[in-house]
């Protein structure tokens, strides 16, 4: 059998061009990948042997390279035959090669904006959208409030996929998330490698359905290893650790959305349309809540509303004491950022710092809120301090 077709059939796919930076370690790769396809092994030996000189930890291309060499000779007939080492290792780096072509491939979609950026705060620079389908994380930079396309890199995610429920379950949360904490390499264990980023997990509406666990990280890899299989973390995003070096100057802490979604679509006239109506509904609650219209203002929110430990009844309850109370009443919005939900069609995040101000009272705090889609109409479902 010819190496082209033994690549193909256990690869999956066909190898195409990559739209990348022909000096990144993945482009090296991809292109070595496609070179075999295409039965030039000089050219493919070439790019691998220069891939492994620079990171001669990365197990994918010490296991090419071995092909490549025992193709030479005429002695392959398997993705993997060098390699002295269990088929579950082997079919881990067989995922990981056909991941990374995959990856590579789709590169001109995620130029388009993606619709769960609705808008983004001036203090937010960029924003981080987690494909899980496509094993990539991307990062958009933060133009005038919207979402404009930067980089892009491999990641690791649980070893069984997606939609974490549990603790222990091994799966990666899907949902809207914040970098909470930033974990330098001197306080973490060599498998965490370079630093770690804590996510937000669990989020409000995660707790709102009874989902557990925490210690979901953004983070590197072992000092022995450049990269890992597509699922083999125990629910985290992981990187290699030059590229989540790289990422590291884009992260702010408290700051930088991290969104985790099963795939990626691109925003449309439609997501314009639902954001446009949306900010009206917000506008309007802001105007109810500021004109002691308390009973409008009530409407906004949904009889499935919750807040920590209220439900809609005590929450109206409250309200209406509260407003009786007063004789006037001040709400400005500011910072203000919407992100929609993946996986829950029809619910978006809001985030915006409030100043309240009434004839008895003053302060200022930052507030989310999440908003869905009920008979046609927005309304709050969850509502508490960011």
């Amino acid at each position: 059998m010819r190496t082209r077709s033994i690549f193909a059939l256990l690869m999956g796919c066909l190898v195409s061009t990559a739209h990348a930076d022909p000096t990144t370690s993945e482009a090296q790769l991809t292109n070595s990948l496609q070179a075999i396809g295409n039965n030039r092994l000089d050219l493919a030996f070439n790019e691998v042997d220069s891939l492994l000189r620079a990171n001669p930890n990365f197990r994918l291309a010490q296991l090419v390279k071995g092909d490549l060499l025992m193709a030479r000779a005429g002695a392959i007939n398997n993705f993997g035959n060098v390699a002295n080492a269990p088929r579950d290792k082997i079919d881990d780096l067989r995922d990981e090669a056909r991941a990374r072509l995959q990856r590579m491939q789709s590169q001109p979609a995620s130029k388009l904006a993606p619709r769960f950026l609705w808008q983004l705060d001036a203090a937010q620079r960029y924003a981080l959208v987690v494909d899980t389908s496509r094993s990539t994380l991307y990062v958009y930079e933060n133009v005038n409030g919207q979402a404009r396309y930067l980089t892009d890199y491999y990641v690791t995610i649980g070893k069984l996929g997606t939609e974490k429920k549990l603790a222990g379950d091994q799966r990666t949360p899907i949902g809207v998330y914040f970098i909470k904490a930033e974990l330098p390499r001197n306080k973490l264990a060599d498998m965490y490698g370079s630093g770690a980023f804590p996510l937000s997990y669990p989020n409000e509406w995660d707790r709102k359905n009874n989902r557990t666990g925490q210690g979901i990280w953004l983070h590197g890899t072992p000092s022995d290893t450049y990269s890992r299989p597509p699922r083999a973390s125990n629910g985290c995003v992981v990187l290699s650790n030059d590229n989540l070096d790289k990422l590291a100057p884009y992260l702010q802490v408290g700051i930088t959305p991290v969104i985790i979604t099963n795939h990626m679509d691109s925003e449309s006239a439609q997501d314009d349309a639902e954001r446009a109506a949306l900010l009206t509904e917000i506008e309007q609650w802001r105007k109810d809540w500021s004109g002691l219209n308390t009973d409008a203002y009530l409407k906004h929110y949904s009889p499935n509303f919750s807040s920590d430990n209220q439900n809609y009844a005590s929450w109206a309850r409250q309200k209406q004491l509260v407003n009786s109370g007063k004789s006037w009443i001040k709400v400005n919005l500011a910072a203000l950022s919407i992100f929609s939900y993946p996986e829950q069609p029809d619910m978006v995040v809001v985030n915006f710092e409030q100043d309240y101000s009434s004839n008895n009272l003053a302060n200022r705090m930052k507030k989310r809120q999440y908003w869905i889609k009920q008979n046609n109409h927005w309304k709050i479902i969850y509502e508490g301090a960011a």
